[in-house]
């Protein structure tokens, strides 16, 4: 699985719709900075198919510190919900990931624990 960044995303689009790549920018950097205003003055935003988001307010709670087992007030604080469309949750069921039989973690997600394992019992050595 890959990251597509933004630049690539508008290089794609420019290059499937025969428009410039500085069209597409303009037009996805507005919609992007569209959304971002929407949230944040509270309101919804439904995209048929794809998903909604919706502005949230979490509620402020206390916490524990771990390290020190202190007792911390997190503060109320906005967030953004993002519910999955019919459409979008369909095509990511219709390609589930590749599963490690020995861990039962999704592929990358145990690649990602071999990094961390380090075969030389755990030592760095300087080069």
């Amino acid at each position: 699985m890959a990251t597509v960044t933004k630049k690539e995303l508008i290089d794609r689009i420019a290059e499937n719709e025969g428009y410039r790549r500085s069209f597409v920018k303009k037009i996805v950097q507005t919609f992007l900075d569209s959304i971002i205003e929407e949230l944040s003055q509270g309101n919804r935003l439904e995209f048929r198919d794809f998903g909604v988001f919706e502005a949230r307010v979490r509620a402020s709670r206390d916490a524990q510190n771990p390290k020190t087992l202190d007792r911390v007030h997190v503060p109320s604080r906005k967030t953004v919900k993002f519910k999955i469309g019919r459409v979008l949750k369909q095509k990511l069921l219709a390609n589930p990931p590749e599963v490690d039989a020995a861990t039962g973690l999704a592929v990358e997600a145990s690649a990602a624990g071999r990094r961390k394992a380090r075969s030389d019992g755990g030592t760095r050595r300087s080069r």
